[in-house]
């Protein structure tokens, strides 16, 4: 399709741009955000296709910022008539307001992804066959494989932002992502494992030359260590953290305390601290929407500023938060590329997009060989976070023992309790492998979706209290 949405409308670019500037006259900000999305996806379930879906939307979004007031509307139907009943609705809380409207972002010709929408290649036949491969190698695998599931998604966003001083950005976004899991069992006794990978690309090498069987064959052996794993005792005891995707817990349990909404509302445990030490020495944390091709990545966030990599905790200081216009201008700071929103029917705000802590200088070797006895998370599944408090808990969905420096017996059902800004403190060593997640984070915040990345080196926290079901 022509990418130029804009041409969607049935007026002309001139009599846009005319309604927007007669909208948001006197107003602070604001912009006429218009989208096209497709999205496919398929589920393979208990040795059958069990669902296929494929839908297409497209709307628009217009917003007016006045002080702390925010007036938005929109509507999926692109016309002048739609425009102007949305321009009505969002001038009220400009209505007697004698704003300065905000400087245009800067522009730039930088890209971390391609253009091309991944829905059409493969074909349809050729994503059900890969599902159908997967399920009948992890069957064949292993005799004590009971369940298989895998899914297949893919979709394309273009957005197209205009404001009112004539400043206008675009960008396409393709996605792709899948995951499978397993289930295997022993008697009476069942556990699971899973795995999923995507990213800002093509299906590419992964659907077209086998290089699934990989996650396949990790989903089914992190299923088979479940199935051994003895209950996980309870206490407070040292901890290690995997490098990868436990840095889930970094980014609910600090990173949404960082956003600058909740910190210029101070309702985030980090509100007030800039340029206080928040964490131990050696921890740098970063919000780093430029990695090509990752989930998390955007060339430009959701108001028009160009994606950016924020350093948000440097050698334990606070020294920065993730911004959007609104919450930046209300704060005196400078906007950081993370204002952010689902979709054209919902408002941007300050989100994540990859959030990483830097390597250190450790080894995981002298990391794990440091701990008399503890646990070793290695994998995480869900988690809850109070972002006023920092409190939160997380469930390992893989984690060993520690015993006398040495991996011992896999364990089960352990949670990690703590309080996110305490935890930061009590990292006392910071390995030298950061990596990020396969390609697999979503993140929600009031209501709304976007995905984003985590990552970090493995590293050693000190005395966190470790909920168990050891009798």
């Amino acid at each position: 399709m022509n990418t130029d949405l804009l041409n969607l409308f049935d007026v002309d670019e001139t009599r846009l741009r005319e309604i927007l500037a007669q909208t948001l006259s006197g107003a602070d900000d604001g912009e006429l955000y218009l989208e096209h999305a497709q999205a496919e996806s398929l589920a393979f379930d208990n040795g059958r296709l069990k669902g296929g879906s494929f839908n297409t939307d497209q709307g628009f979004g217009l917003r007016a910022v006045a002080g702390e007031a925010v007036g938005y509307a929109h509507s999926g139907d692109l016309s002048e008539a739609a425009l102007k009943r949305a321009a009505d609705a969002v001038r009220a809380v400009t209505s007697g307001y004698s704003g300065s409207y905000a400087a245009a972002p800067q522009r730039t010709n930088k890209k971390y992804y391609g253009d091309e929408n991944p829905i059409g290649e493969p074909s349809f036949e050729a994503k059900a066959k890969l599902l159908a491969e997967i399920d009948a190698y992890l069957r064949d695998k292993d005799p004590k494989v009971r369940q298989v599931s895998a899914s297949i998604a893919a979709s394309w966003q273009v957005v197209d932002i205009l404001r009112a001083d004539g400043h206008r950005v675009q960008d396409v976004r393709p996605m792709t992502r899948i995951n499978i899991s397993v289930v295997v069992g022993d008697g009476d006794r069942q556990e699971s494992g899973s795995f999923g990978t995507g990213g800002r690309v093509s299906f590419g090498e992964f659907v077209q030359n086998g290089n699934w069987k990989s996650g396949a064959d990790d989903a089914l052996r992190q299923a088979l260590v479940n199935l051994e794993a003895i209950d996980a005792p309870a206490g407070t005891m040292d901890i290690v953290l995997s490098n990868g995707w436990p840095g889930v817990m970094l980014h609910e349990a600090v990173g949404h305390g960082l956003e600058g909404d909740f910190n210029r509302k101070k309702t985030s445990a980090f509100a007030g601290l800039l340029g206080e030490m928040v964490a131990a020495p050696g921890v740098t944390v970063v919000d780093d929407g430029t990695i090509d091709n990752r989930r998390g990545s955007i060339t430009i966030d959701d108001e028009g500023t160009p994606s950016a990599y924020n350093v948000l905790i440097e050698n334990g200081r606070l020294v920065g938060y993730m911004q959007d216009r609104q919450n930046a201008r209300l704060m005196g700071m400078k906007p950081t590329g993370n204002g952010r929103r689902q979709g054209y029917a919902h408002i941007p705000m300050p989100r994540m997009t990859n959030t990483y802590m830097l390597s250190g200088t450790k080894t995981p070797e002298e990391i794990i060989a440091s701990v008399k006895k503890g646990i070793y998370a290695v994998s995480f599944g869900g988690g809850q976070v109070d972002i006023t408090s920092g409190k939160f808990v997380f469930g390992c969905t893989e984690a060993y023992m520690i015993e006398n420096g040495k991996l011992g017996a896999p364990v089960k059902g352990a949670m990690l309790i703590g309080n996110g800004p305490d935890a930061m403190k009590r990292i006392s060593m910071v390995g030298n492998d950061m990596a990020l997640d396969t390609g697999i984070g979503n993140c929600g915040k009031a209501g709304q979706w976007v995905p984003v990345g985590v990552g970090q080196p493995h590293l050693r926290m000190d005395q966190v209290t470790v909920g168990g079901t050891k009798a």
